[in-house]
């Protein structure tokens, strides 16, 4: 079932090759490799990534970092580059709790501004790049 939902949920892009099982979408969204500095960017940026909204993580010059959800210093560290690409993807699919946005889904979505509507938040190059941020923090 969890399975189903990434795939049906996930941009075009995603395949049902990329995709190992529920737990981790193992090959790149793109065909370029990520870029960590832009994917630090994104992760600290209060305008588009919106990451630090709700985690913390090593990032001591953000004076002000979330404490909703887990930091992202211990989840690079426990979690692979395939597990936390699926987790960015779509979080509902490990939490149908979650508040954390859906960032590559662009359907079955509620309450979506009309200029968002059909679009997802980050592109897979954005994604890519946050994955490889993410990865960089492991020690």
């Amino acid at each position: 079932m969890l399975l189903a939902t990434i795939v049906s949920f996930a941009a075009p892009t995603v395949s049902c090759a990329q995709i190992r099982s529920a737990l981790e979408i193992p090959e790149p969204l793109v065909s370029q490799p990520g870029d960590a500095v832009r994917g630090r960017v994104i992760v600290l940026s209060r305008q588009s990534g919106l990451c630090i909204l709700c985690h913390s993580g090593p990032f001591p010059e953000e004076r002000f970092q979330g404490n909703m959800a887990p930091d992202l210093g211990v989840s690079a560290q426990r979690l692979t580059a395939s597990q936390l690409r699926a987790r960015i993807v779509d979080a509902s699919v490990f939490n149908p709790e979650t508040i954390m946005p859906a960032y590559y889904r662009s359907s079955g979505l509620s309450r979506v501004a009309p200029g968002y509507a059909g679009k997802t938040l980050l592109t897979g190059q954005e994604i890519e790049d946050v994955v490889a941020f993410l990865v960089s923090l492991k020690p």
